[in-house]
C-alpha cells in the first residue's frame, strides 16, 4: 500500500536560512542574572518629551485613534517631516519623491526588500553590518553580498566596486554605523551615490543615529545631493533622539516610481502606521533643542568616559574610538569566542554586550553606552574590563 502518511510541516527553507536574532539570545541570558547592566541593546537611557506625550492625552478622546489611518501615515505628520527633511537634511523635494510612515525603520528597510527585490537578487552590505539588514534580504529570497570596509570601518570603494553583478539591485550605508561607529564623509556617502547612480542602483541610506555624531564630525544626508531624488532611499527613526524605542515609529523617503509598489507593501503587512504613535512622533518634534542637546550631553559624558576607561585598560588588541551612534565596537583579547565571552561577561560579571559575530566580524564586542548614565557607567565598565581581564 502506498505510504499516506503526511508531510511534516515545516517552515519554508527561505526562512530557514535567517540568522536567529541576536537580541532575544542576549536578553534571555539577562534575565537569567537581574542586575546586569546592559552595554547590549542598542536604546537610549532617557524617555519622549513632554510634547510628545501631551500630543497624545490631548487627542486620547478622539475617534479617529481606533481606526485604520492613511497607509502612508496621517498627513499632518508626513507635513511635519517633509519640512524637517528640508530644513535639516537639506533635501529639495523637487522630484515628486514621497514619504512613508511606518513601524520603526527596521520595518521600512523590510518593506523596502519585499518592493524591490526579486529571488536571487543581490544587496550589498557593508561589514560589520547591522544584522536586522542581512535577515530582511534573506526572508526576501535574496542575498546579501558581505564587502569589507577599510581598518577603520569607513567604505572601500574598490572592494564595493569589485562586488557589483549583474544581479546587484542596492548598495546599503549605515551613517552613523551600527555597529562600527563609523561616520563616512560627505565625500565617501557622495561616491557611493554616484556609483548607484553610474550602475542603475539603489543607494539605500540608513540614518538611524542621525544626531549622534561627536568632535569633528558631521552627518550628511545623501538625498541632499543633486541628482540623487532618483535612486537614493532615506530611512529615519524616532527611537534613538526622541527615545521612541517602544513607540515603533520611524520613516523613509522614498523615489516616486517606487511609491505605488510600497503601499501595496504597507497595506499589506501594516495596514496603516499606529495613529497614536504617529501622534506622539508629531508632538517630539515640537520639543526644543533644549530636550535632545541636554541627553546629547550625558550621552558624550558617556562615551569619554567608557572611551577612556577601555583605552586605558589593557585589555583590547586596539585602541578604540566612537565617532558616531552610541557604539564602541572593540576588538578584544579572549581565549573564548565572542559569543562565549559575551555569555560569561553576563553570567560571571554582570554586564551584557553583543558579539561581533552577530554583524558578521569575529573577535569583536559591540558596547553601548546610549543607555548608561552617570550612575551606572563606571561601574559598568569595571565589571567589563575586570570580565575581559579573566579571559585574555
Amino acid at each position: 500500500m502506498p505510504d499516506t502518511t503526511p508531510a511534516l510541516l515545516s517552515p519554508s527553507a527561505r526562512s530557514a536560512a535567517v540568522r536567529s536574532p541576536i537580541i532575544p539570545t542576549i536578553n534571555g541570558w539577562v534575565r537569567q542574572h537581574p542586575g546586569t547592566i546592559s552595554l547590549g541593546q542598542g536604546i537610549a537611557f532617557f524617555s519622549p518629551p513632554q510634547e510628545a506625550l501631551a500630543a497624545v492625552e490631548d487627542r486620547l478622546h478622539e475617534k479617529q485613534l481606533d481606526l485604520y489611518g492613511p497607509v502612508q501615515g496621517i498627513p499632518e505628520l508626513v507635513a511635519a517631516l517633509r519640512h524637517k527633511l528640508e530644513q535639516k537634511n537639506q533635501i529639495r523635494f523637487d522630484q515628486g519623491q514621497e514619504i512613508f510612515v511606518t513601524a520603526g525603520s527596521n520595518m521600512a528597510f523590510s518593506s523596502l526588500m519585499l518592493a524591490l527585490l526579486d529571488p536571487d537578487d543581490e544587496v550589498i552590505l557593508l561589514t560589520p553590518f547591522y544584522f536586522n539588514h542581512e535577515m530582511a534580504i534573506t526572508l526576501a529570497n535574496a542575498k546579501a553580498v558581505l564587502t569589507p570596509t577599510l581598518d577603520n570601518f569607513h567604505p572601500d570603494l574598490d572592494a564595493i566596486k569589485n562586488n557589483i553583478t549583474a544581479r546587484t539591485k542596492a548598495i546599503v550605508t549605515v551613517s552613523p554605523n551600527n555597529p562600527s561607529a563609523a561616520v563616512y564623509s560627505q565625500e565617501e556617502l557622495t561616491e557611493i551615490n554616484q556609483l548607484c547612480e553610474q550602475h542603475g542602483l539603489y543607494h539605500i541610506s540608513d540614518e538611524a543615529y542621525e544626531d549622534f555624531v561627536f568632535e569633528d564630525t558631521e552627518h550628511f544626508s545623501a538625498a541632499s545631493l543633486n541628482n540623487s531624488a532618483a535612486h537614493t532611499i532615506s530611512l529615519y527613526s524616532f527611537s534613538k533622539a526622541y527615545g521612541f524605542a517602544g513607540w515603533r515609529v520611524g520613516y523613509m523617503l522614498v523615489p516616486a516610481e517606487l511609491a505605488d509598489t510600497l503601499r501595496k507593501v504597507q497595506d499589506t503587512v501594516l495596514i496603516s502606521p499606529p495613529i497614536v504613535s504617529q501622534l506622539a512622533a508629531l508632538g517630539a518634534l515640537q520639543a526644543d533643542t533644549h530636550y535632545l542637546q541636554t541627553h546629547l550631553n550625558e550621552i558624550k559624558n558617556s562615551r569619554a568616559l567608557c572611551l577612556q576607561a577601555l583605552n586605558d585598560s589593557g585589555v583590547l588588541r586596539q585602541r578604540v574610538q566612537s565617532e558616531g551612534a552610541f557604539y564602541i565596537f572593540a576588538r578584544i583579547q579572549s581565549r573564548l569566542s565572542d559569543l562565549e565571552t559575551a555569555h560569561h561577561l553576563i553570567r560571571e560579571n554582570g554586564v551584557a554586550t553583543i558579539p561581533g559575530s552577530a554583524f558578521a566580524t569575529e573577535g569583536y564586542l559591540r558596547i553601548s553606552y546610549g543607555a548608561l548614565t552617570s550612575d551606572n557607567v563606571d561601574i559598568g565598565m569595571q565589571r567589563l574590563i575586570k570580565g575581559l581581564q579573566q579571559l585574555a
